[in-house]
């Protein structure tokens, strides 16, 4: 999908690209990552010709970038920034239609368009005439999402997109971002200075240098054999816990175990239910499949007795969890099974504690 052959880019006699060769695949969601002033943004930059190259070439589907239109290029290609950009006086319906306008679409294509990735970012419709300022940073992004995703173009460029958003936020955005990627398998370029986001979002990531490509590689194979002391610092010393976050919830989803019962049942009816399958635990989900509450049953311990608990806010992992966030959050609370949802909120399944136990012990080389 994109080639880049012997690239360079000076900046007066700085050199800030040094014959940079790499290829990425189609349908890859490549990391570019490395300290500050490496040459990762000018590299992304190169790609949509925003910055120039001096020397060496840049193909797009085998056709040079400097043998096509500028402008024609960068509408094929989805751009988002940390910044987000977003026109403060336009309603986040005109920002996301603006590249489809300026192509001249008819209004109703534009209207079906707008509605479509509202829905896939997870924003409902009452978004469309919110004004920037009325959003959250979390939100904002994923209207610069999706106004880049707008005329569905093959490749998305994405310059530390989640940079600005804080820490929690930033991990929802990350696993809702990972679910929209399995959905629309776009070729995506994705820089980041975050090795713990470069690890839980890349296929494959590049490490950059003063302007060098140091390694480039699939995340578990620069996990196991970095390829120099720099490698090595940058990952970090606890590298065998990161491999953790190539293990995602979605891999230990478990479709027995539990009960599910609908929203408008009684729940006597959901009692018996646990009951006659000598289970503990009963999700209770809408007609749409929405994780709405749990019922737990259990002993007391000390008196034998049943109780009989309505939870209506249970915990929850989402499926792009990956199994060191998964793990945490269980021992944190206290729990040994957990309900799995998707980035809609629909119930996939449970993961369970002792089904993880063996893969972290593998991993972290615990006995």
């Amino acid at each position: 999908m994109i080639e880049l052959t012997n690239v360079t880019k000076k900046f007066g006699e700085k050199i800030a690209v040094d014959n940079f060769n790499l290829h990425i695949e189609k349908g890859s969601l490549t990391i570019f990552i490395g300290p500050s002033g490496c040459g990762k943004t000018t590299t992304l930059r190169m790609i949509n010709r925003l910055t120039s190259f001096d020397k060496g070439n840049i193909t797009v589907n085998g056709t040079s970038i400097n043998d096509i239109d500028p402008v024609e290029l960068r509408r094929k290609m989805g751009y988002v920034i940390q910044e987000i950009g977003l026109f403060p006086h336009f309603t986040v319906f005109e920002n996301i239609a603006i590249v489809p306008r300026l192509l001249k679409w008819e209004q109703k294509k534009i209207e079906q368009r707008v509605a479509e990735l509202l829905e896939l970012v997870t924003l409902n419709q009452s978004f469309a005439q919110k004004y920037p300022l009325q959003l959250s940073g979390g939100e904002k992004q994923r209207v610069g999402l999706a106004r880049a995703l707008a005329v569905e173009p093959e490749i998305l460029l994405m310059d530390e997109p989640f940079g600005a958003i804080d820490p929690i936020n930033r991990l929802k955005l990350q696993d809702s971002f990972l679910e929209i990627q399995e959905e629309i398998k776009k070729t995506i370029v994705f820089v980041t200075h975050d090795i713990n986001e470069a690890i839980k979002l890349g296929d494959q990531i590049a490490i950059i240098n003063k302007g060098k490509l140091i390694q480039y590689d699939d995340v578990a194979q620069i996990l196991s054999n970095p390829a120099n002391e720099f490698v090595e610092n940058l990952l970090g010393q606890d590298r065998n816990l990161k491999a953790l976050s190539l293990e995602k919830a979605k891999d230990y989803v478990l479709k027995n175990g539990f009960v599910t019962a609908l929203d408008t049942e009684p729940p006597e009816s959901i009692k018996k239910k646990l009951e006659d399958n000598d289970i503990k635990i009963a999700y209770v989900i809408d007609k749409n499949n929405h994780l709405k509450s749990r019922f737990v049953l259990e002993k007391e311990t000390e008196t034998k007795k049943q109780r009989f608990i309505h939870d209506p806010e249970p915990w929850i992992i989402e499926r792009q969890n990956n199994i060191r966030e998964t793990l945490s959050k269980m021992l944190e609370i206290g729990e040994k099974q957990l309900p799995v949802v998707n980035r809609k909120k629909e119930f996939v399944g449970i993961i369970q504690l002792s089904n993880i136990f063996e893969e972290v012990n593998k991993k972290t080389n615990i006995s």
